[in-house]
Order: structure tokens, then C-alpha cells, then sequence
């Protein structure tokens, strides 16, 4: 969702500077920075992106400037008279509180707001058509920067999907070599507490050491953490915004691959998973970035 563009368009007398950006964002949020006098366009630029775009803060900024060459330039007697009683008054008050100031120097008196006019301050703006046409080819930049990124992002999550099926795979084979190896323990340990104690419940033992096998059988995450792989690659062959969807995916991934590390019961499974939530988090970051 990240992207930026900028337009400079010089024409009747004016330097117009026209830029968007945009950072990640779980909606659309778009801010308008335009002149007070364009206000009226903002609906119109808005209904514009919203056509383009699906997420992302995106920030549109619009800065005029004028040439000082096109029109003269002359002092405000009013505003001037205005900033000499305001230097006048403070000179008063400093001088009743003991303080002494320098003088005011004439440049600083031209350079206080509103003092200097010019007749280029008065010119008008370009019609709304003409403002719009600049928008829109600067919105043409604008979507083929992030599609630019986008492909870019698509290839990382590509290869990041790619790494995460030889894990799952790794962890499939190592679930059933776990499996077999702890049905043999489980047997071995039951004798030795049958053989330990004549009050012990031979059927509750045997419940209770099934409950136990349930709970560390992690079957059901593996097949689901496969089934997600499935489903990313498809959400990355998807045409249009996948951003919300990809999100809710990485959710589900996150989950089934905590669920095995605190299943799993074994060294080497524990590892598979943890090197499957390394790379579920970097997708995660990755991801936030996707329309």
C-alpha cells in the first residue's frame, strides 16, 4: 500500500506542486492538504482515488506558488501603520518594565505578514477541469508505483509460501515417527504401573493416558497449516484487493503454528515450528503492505 507520486505543473504565472503518498492502513483513509480556495474539489479528488484504491493512509498535497515577476510589488499602508503601532506598543511596554530594545530595522518591518502585497496574490486559479486533469495524471503515477511494489511484494510472499511447504511436509513426517515411537511408550509406561500398584484403575489409566494422546496429537494443525498454504497461493493468484483476507490468513497460520510448538512434545517437531512461525511472521510484515 505504500506509493508515491509528484507533479510540478508551471502556467499562468504559477508553480503548482502536486504530490501523493501513502503508508499502510488496515482501511482507506484519505487526507486532503489543498489551498483554501480549492476546497470544493476535495469530493471530487476523493471519488477519484476511492476508484483507484482499496487501503492505505493516503496524504494529497497541493502547494501553489506565485511568481513575484507577475506583478508589481507594493506596501499595505494600512497593514504597515498597523505593524508600527504594534512595534510602538511594545517598545512602550519594555521601556515601563526597565528593558531597552534594539530598533526595528525597515526590512524587519516589510517582511512582518501582510506589509508587502503583490499583484500576483491576486490571480486567479485555474479552472476546475484543468486542476482535475492534473490530478488525474498524477493518480496515473500514483497506482503504477504501488503496482510496481506490488509485483515486487507478490514475488516475496511467492517464495516466503514456497519455504513454508517443505516445513509442514517436515513436520507431517515427524508427527507420525513421533506417533508410533510414543504409542510403544505408552504401552511400556501403563505395564509399569499396572505392575507398580494393585489399586490403580486399569481403565482409567487407560482413559486417561488416551486423553493425553488426544491432546498432544497434532494431526488436525498440521492438515490445517496445509490447507492455508493452499489458500494463499490462491489468494496470490486473485485478482483485486486480497489485503483484508491475506490478514485474517496469517491470523489462522499464526494460530495452528503455536498450537504445534505447544503440542508437539518433541525437540525436532518443536524446531519445525518455530522455524514455520519465523517465517509467519515476516509474511505478517509483509502482508500489512498488501491492498
Amino acid at each position: 500500500m505504500t506509493g508515491f507520486a509528484a507533479q510540478d505543473v508551471a502556467g499562468d504565472g504559477q508553480m503548482r506542486a502536486w504530490e501523493i503518498r501513502s503508508v499502510n492502513g488496515k482501511g482507506l483513509d484519505i487526507r486532503m492538504r489543498l489551498p483554501d480556495r480549492l476546497g470544493r474539489l476535495e469530493t471530487a479528488l476523493r471519488d477519484r482515488l476511492k476508484a483507484r484504491l482499496a487501503r492505505g493512509n493516503v496524504t494529497v498535497n497541493l502547494r501553489i506558488t506565485r511568481d513575484s515577476a507577475t506583478g508589481a510589488v507594493s506596501v499595505d499602508e494600512t497593514a504597515l501603520m498597523g505593524a508600527l503601532s504594534a512595534i510602538a506598543h511594545v517598545e512602550r511596554a519594555a521601556m515601563a518594565e526597565g528593558l531597552h530594545l534594539t530598533s526595528a530595522r525597515p526590512t524587519d518591518i516589510l517582511t512582518m505578514q501582510g506589509v508587502m502585497t503583490s499583484d500576483a496574490a491576486e490571480m486567479g486559479l485555474p479552472e476546475d477541469e484543468v486542476l482535475l486533469a492534473e490530478f488525474d495524471s498524477l493518480t496515473e503515477a500514483f497506482v503504477a508505483a504501488r503496482a510496481a511494489e506490488g509485483a515486487a511484494l507478490h514475488d516475496s510472499l511467492k517464495g516466503q509460501i514456497a519455504q513454508m511447504r517443505p516445513l509442514v511436509d517436515q513436520a507431517q513426517a515427524l508427527a507420525k515417527a513421533r506417533s508410533e515411537t510414543a504409542a510403544e511408550r505408552l504401552r511400556d509406561n501403563v505395564a509399569k504401573l499396572l505392575r507398580a500398584t494393585d489399586a490403580a484403575d486399569p481403565d482409567r489409566i487407560a482413559q486417561e493416558l488416551a486423553l493425553l494422546a488426544v491432546k498432544s496429537d497434532v494431526t488436525e494443525e498440521i492438515d490445517r497449516l496445509s490447507a492455508h498454504i493452499d489458500a494463499a497461493e490462491t489468494l496470490l493468484a486473485t485478482d483485486g484487493p486480497i489485503g483484508r483476507r491475506f490478514d485474517f490468513l496469517m491470523q489462522e497460520f499464526n494460530r495452528e503454528a503455536n498450537t504445534l510448538c505447544s503440542k508437539s512434545g518433541d525437540g525436532a517437531l518443536t524446531q519445525v515450528g518455530l522455524d514455520l512461525k519465523v517465517l509467519i511472521d515476516q509474511m505478517r510484515e509483509q502482508v500489512q503492505n498488501v491492498e
